[in-house]
């Protein structure tokens, strides 16, 4: 993988605030990278950000990852039914994020 592409995914989550979701097309689309890419990142290199925080377009982790979010969701009052948050809730605001994405990745090569 790109360290680049890496990197810039890594800082887009990390501006995601806590309450909040953003999904992997999202941050795929600030990122200048796929949603694939951006889940395969979070699998290998996701655990050091705040990872509960981004979710499939329906909101969704997989089982196994979902058991392990429910804590954080709980802590920041995301309202979820079983591997799913209730994303419509809990969506990140995309003007206010790509800004503070922006001035995250501001020190960063461009694409």
């Amino acid at each position: 993988m790109d360290d680049l592409v890496v990197e810039r995914v890594l800082r887009c989550c990390e501006c995601v605030p806590a309450g909040r979701l953003a999904t992997y097309g999202m941050v795929a689309r600030l990122a200048g990278t796929s949603p694939r890419l951006v889940g395969r990142i979070m699998s290998v290199y996701g655990a050091n950000v705040s990872w509960w925080r981004i979710v499939n377009a329906r909101g969704e982790l997989p089982a196994a990852l979902a058991v392990r979010a429910r804590p954080h969701w709980e802590d920041e009052e995301v309202a979820h039914v079983g591997t799913r948050a209730r994303l419509p809730e809990h969506r990140v605001d995309e003007a206010t994020w790509a800004a503070a994405c922006v001035t995250a990745l501001a020190d960063l090569p461009a694409r």
